[in-house]
């Protein structure tokens, strides 16, 4: 009878057998483990790229689509604030505007982040913002563009009126109190982004952002003189419908680079881009010839406007026919509240900064809810998540966005005029900004 006993040799055969398959139970545990991120060159390229025509989008496309609505006597003052804009938000975002928006703040952290960067502190060449696959120092400075670019906005909201150093000091503080908060909320770990609020590109932290703090402003400062009886058209379209297309040119880098990589995400952010911004262009030119019985130049470049504005929150998740639906209903409602509401009302918001940018953020912000589903071709909502409940939570986007930053506007607005005066003197409004506080002239007569 033999014994159950293993034999020696048994024994020996099988430690030999576990020993070989060590090495495959190694190799099977990294394969499982998740890899470091790394910097890919061609995301890196791509992001570079689309940093420069984000920057683009504020100097010079902004300034000359601003530019070219104002009178003769204010280009210079537009084209001045805008430029200024840009190298004052590229120190404040610098020395601590990114640290605070996109730092880990600790236990603050749903509401602002951490002073860990300040100074940049702490990004060097090999630095990595989370697992993107990009140099920190790309990301940092692509997030600074849209941190520009966002106060710009404001000012054709109360164009032709404000005193230049009353807009630095209010820029500077509006930055800090309501840009940075706001992106930190979406973007940077806050409470909007872990409640699920969708916004792929800045719908909510750049327009309504800035198009609600642009009405409070017109609001506080007060009307032109003359308005609204004086007519004052736009003294050079041209330079308004170039800005325009530079605008809708570096919106591709304000909507595809914002995936953050050369993928097919991004591919399909830039094709809604294009088809949205010429749907509402469209859409947008219809109802002014419809309402007025001919079709405008200012109308269709306003229009496409529009349109970049509102297909920015769904540019990630909206399918092309979610993007038509999308640029199509912008269209529509933005010219309603750039001409009919705005007479309604009886607000002097110059350059339609509220009617196009908060009106058009808004439009698309609610809708990215609806065309982010699968159903209708979006990329799909997460797991048990319906159309109605995400359509809810972006109400809660828009919404505390609208509050907080309207009350905040005001705030800052009221402490500046109270300090150093908000607006210009009546003599200085009629001479012209470009004089009264620069000196200069845009054109020799």
């Amino acid at each position: 009878m033999k014994s159950s006993t293993p034999t020696p040799f048994l024994g020996r055969a099988l430690g030999a057998a576990l020993l070989g398959l060590t090495p495959v139970l190694v190799l099977a545990q990294d394969a499982a483990a998740p890899a470091a991120p790394a910097i890919n060159s061609g995301d890196t390229a791509w992001m570079l790229t689309s940093t420069a025509l984000v920057l683009f989008m504020t100097i010079p496309g902004l300034a000359l689509f601003y530019g070219g609505l104002v009178r003769a006597k204010n280009v210079l003052s537009i084209l001045m604030q805008c430029f200024a804009i840009t190298a004052l938000v590229t120190l404040l975002w610098a020395i601590y505007g990114y640290s605070l928006a996109f730092g880990d703040g600790g236990a603050l952290n749903n509401w602002i982040g951490g002073l860990d960067n300040l100074f940049l502190k702490g990004i060097g060449l090999d630095s990595i913002y989370g697992t993107q696959t990009i140099p920190e120092s790309v990301f940092m400075t692509f997030q600074m563009t849209f941190a520009v670019i966002t106060p710009a906005l404001m000012v054709g909201a109360f164009a032709e009126r404000m005193k230049f150093s009353a807009l630095m000091l209010f820029m500077g503080l509006w930055l800090t109190f309501a840009y940075v908060p706001v992106a930190h909320w979406v973007w940077g770990g806050g409470f909007l982004g872990t409640l699920g609020v969708l916004d792929f590109a800045g719908g909510t932290v750049v327009h309504i952002n800035a198009g609600i703090a642009g009405l409070v402003a017109a609001l506080v400062i007060g009307k032109r003189k003359g308005f609204p009886t004086t007519a004052m058209p736009p003294h050079n379209l041209g330079y308004t419908v170039i800005g325009a297309s530079m605008l809708w040119v570096g919106w591709f880098g304000f909507n595809a680079g914002s995936e953050l990589a050369a993928d097919a995400t991004a591919g399909m952010a830039m094709a809604v881009t294009q088809i949205a911004t010429a749907a509402a262009a469209l859409a947008w030119m219809f109802a002014e010839w419809s309402a007025h019985g001919k079709p405008s130049v200012l109308g269709i470049a306003s229009g496409a406007v529009a349109g970049l504005v509102a297909i920015t929150p769904a540019s990630g998740t909206a399918g092309p026919m979610g993007a038509i639906a999308i640029g199509l209903a912008a269209g529509v409602l933005c010219f309603l509240a750039s001409t009919k509401v705005k007479r309604m009302f009886h607000y002097d918001d110059a350059l339609d900064v509220f009617g196009v940018h908060a009106v058009g953020g808004i439009v698309g912000a609610m809708l990215t809810g609806v065309f982010a589903s699968a159903a209708l071709g979006g990329k799909g909502l997460a797991e048990g998540v319906s159309i109605v409940g995400q359509v809810i939570t972006q109400g809660i986007g828009v919404g505390t966005t609208l509050v907080y930053t309207a009350i905040v506007s005001l705030i800052l607005l009221k402490l500046v005029d109270w300090t150093i005066g908000l607006r210009v003197t009546e003599e200085q409004e009629t001479e012209g900004l470009d004089l009264a506080l620069h000196d200069e002239r845009g054109y020799i007569l």
